[in-house]
């Protein structure tokens, strides 16, 4: 409390009159035929004092007048920005939908469910490169006697109209640890977009990082040669379009959130600071060869790399018109 103002019409005039000058303020009956006047913000007691000092001194001053019609102006501006804020933010409980019947979206659980039926396709009926599942590889490959991998380095079934190859390498995967992790952060991370936007969006983002990932990592994956390795017991067989895996798609969908949820708070995609930490530092992990000792394998890093650029440029582009307007 600054004071004090005898007559209720006075104290709201100068009221008003704080509110045209940016402070917050409340008017209160004190004592009889005396009123309160409160200030808000503590950083603007000092400032509220001295304006009241020299209300009281003049009341008359042309500066104290008509204040009133200005002053609700800017309040029914400021109750429709705070309308408008909260229509376009959900509260946090409807950030991540809860994991019952329809816990996630459609097309989320969709790609899950793809996912698992191709993983058990490959592991129960794929004995042979002439098996339904080499459809589903970027393109068709042989082994060499000697154990080398060997393919048309021209992509010759995509541009023969096989178009879908372009994608179902987001489908394959080579583990059951593989599969179980890319699908629990496709689970969160997809049920976040559909969510706070749409299925459609969704569905375009991962259409666009699939094929943007796996080209990446045909064309720079860094085993364009094909080799065998052997570790643990088996043979593993390297080569350009011998790879799989959501990871790709993960990464992108991940770097979309990360960026459009820092440009665009109203969005509502948000990436705890600790998972974002995280990402990078698995990211840098799989260029390392600790982490072919540590996962018995190479990583898809050109997938990972093209995936990331891809969300991140996405969610950097489409940011944009929210930031400007």
């Amino acid at each position: 409390m600054i004071g004090e103002i005898a007559g209720e019409t006075s104290a709201r005039n100068f009221s008003n009159f704080l509110y045209v000058q940016g402070i917050d303020n409340q008017v209160e009956a004190d004592k009889p035929g005396s009123w309160a006047i409160w200030i808000h913000a503590e950083e603007e007691l000092e400032r509220a004092r001295g304006l009241l000092a020299e209300y009281q001194a003049n009341p008359a001053d042309p500066k104290f007048k008509d204040t009133a019609q200005l002053a609700e102006k800017l309040r029914e501006r400021k109750k429709q920005e705070q309308f408008d804020y909260e229509k376009r933010v959900k509260q946090r409980r409807h950030l991540f939908r809860p994991l019952t019947g329809y816990g996630f979206g459609p097309m989320t659980f969709a790609l899950i469910f793809i996912s698992i039926g191709v993983y058990l396709l490959q592991n129960l009926a794929f004995h042979g490169d002439d098996n339904g599942v080499m459809k589903l590889f970027i393109c068709n490959f042989t082994h060499t006697p000697e154990g080398l991998i060997t393919w048309d380095r021209r992509l010759m079934e995509i541009r023969h109209g096989e178009i879908w190859r372009l994608i179902t390498p987001i489908f394959l995967h080579f583990g059951l640890m593989h599969i179980l992790f890319n699908m629990l952060w496709l689970r969160d991370l997809g049920s976040m977009i559909e969510g706070r936007q749409n299925s459609v969006i969704f569905v375009v983002l991962v259409l666009v990082i699939a094929a943007g990932s796996n080209l990446a990592q045909y064309y720079f994956g860094g085993y364009l040669e094909g080799h065998t390795e052997q570790a643990y017991g088996h043979v593993y067989h390297y080569g350009g379009p011998n790879f799989g895996g959501m990871s790709g798609v993960v990464y992108g969908l991940m770097g979309y959130i990360w960026i459009r949820g820092k440009r665009d708070r109203a969005s509502g995609l948000y990436l705890h600071p600790s998972t974002v930490t995280m990402m990078i530092i698995w990211f840098i992990f799989c260029f390392t060869p600790l982490s072919t000792w540590a996962l018995g394998s190479h990583v898809a890093n050109g997938a990972h790399a093209g995936g990331l650029l891809i969300g991140m440029a996405w969610g950097w582009l489409s940011s944009l018109k929210y930031r400007k307007g």
